[in-house]
C-alpha cells in the first residue's frame, strides 16, 4: 500500500479517514482509505493547522506508524526552495541524491530507527541512493515536465543565510527543505522504498538578485497543493510492489 507524506498546504483529503497509531516512539495520526480504487495511506507531517514546525516533527513515530499500518513504499511531498538559478519556479522536482551530513533529528539526536544498544535488527544502512529508482520514475511519469537533482536537508525553523546557501550550492545541492532528510533515512532503515516529490515555490536566499515576491510564493504554494493531490490520485504501485534496493548490514 502506497503511503504519501504531505507538508505545507496539504493536511487532509476528503476520501481518507483519520486514525491514531501507537508506536514505540509515540503516537502518530494517519489518514487511510481508498482513492480512485487504490488503498492508500497519508500522513500530514506538520499536523492539522501546521501545528508542528519542522524541528518539532516526530519523524520516528511517523515513519514507524506508516510501516505498522502496512505501507510498502513512501512518496514524500515537500515544497522547496531552489538553489539552482537556471531552474524555473512552479515546477515539480524529483530527488536523485541526498545532502544531509549531520544526520540529526530536530532535537539534536542522531537520526536512526536503531535507538537501543543490542536491540534486534540493529545495523548499518548502506544506500547507493536514499531515493528509490522506480518510485522516483513513477513520480516523474505523473509529473510530465520536471527537474531532477540533489536534495539538501536543512534544519529549521529559521531559513538559511546567504553564505549558508552558497555553501550548499558549492556542495552541488539543487533544492532544499527542512523535513525530508530524516524521512529518507528512516524509511530506508525500515526497508521502505522512498521517493521525494518536491515542488519549487521560491528561490533560496541570495540565489537570484531579487527575492521571490510573497504573492508569487503563495501562487506556487497553491500549485504545489494541486500537484501533490494529483500524485495521490494518480500514482500507482506496480503489481508486486516496489522492491527495496538498498542493504542493511545487521548484527543479528
Amino acid at each position: 500500500m502506497l503511503a504519501f507524506i504531505t507538508g505545507s498546504g496539504l493536511y487532509d483529503h476528503n476520501q481518507l479517514k483519520s486514525e491514531t497509531v501507537d508506536t514505540p516512539f509515540g503516537k502518530a495520526t494517519l489518514l487511510k482509505g481508498t482513492v480512485n480504487g487504490r488503498d492508500i495511506l497519508m500522513l500530514s507531517r506538520h499536523g492539522a493547522g501546521h501545528a508542528s514546525l519542522p524541528h518539532q516533527i516526530n519523524h520516528l513515530a511517523n515513519l514507524t506508524a506508516l510501516k505498522q499500518a502496512g505501507a510498502t513504499a513512501i512518496i514524500s511531498c515537500s515544497v522547496c526552495g531552489i538553489l539552482n538559478s537556471a531552474w524555473p519556479l512552479g515546477m515539480p522536482l524529483v530527488a536523485d541524491d541526498l545532502y544531509y551530513p549531520d544526520n540529526r533529528l530536530g532535537d539534536g539526536t542522531i537520526c536512526s530507527i536503531f535507538q537501543k544498544p543490542a536491540e534486534p535488527g540493529r545495523g548499518h544502512l548502506l544506500a547507493a541512493s536514499h531515493f528509490h529508482t522506480d518510485c522516483s520514475l513513477a513520480v516523474s511519469t505523473v509529473a510530465g515536465e520536471y527537474r531532477k537533482g540533489i536534495y539538501g536537508h536543512v534544519p529549521g525553523p529559521r531559513f538559511n543565510s546567504k553564505v549558508e546557501i552558497r555553501a550548499l550550492q558549492h556542495s552541488g545541492v539543487d533544492f532544499i527543505s527542512q523535513t525530508c532528510g530524516p524521512e529518507a533515512v528512516l524509511a530506508n532503515e525500515l526497508e521502505l522504498p522512498y521517493a521525494l516529490a518536491a515542488f519549487g515555490i521560491d528561490y533560496a536566499n541570495g540565489v537570484v538578485e531579487t527575492p521571490t515576491p510573497i504573492e508569487l510564493l503563495q501562487q506556487n504554494l497553491e500549485l504545489s497543493r494541486q500537484w501533490f493531490i494529483k500524485l495521490i490520485e494518480e500514482l500507482n504501485e506496480p503489481s508486486g510492489g516496489f522492491a527495496f534496493e538498498n542493504f542493511i548490514y545487521r548484527f543479528d
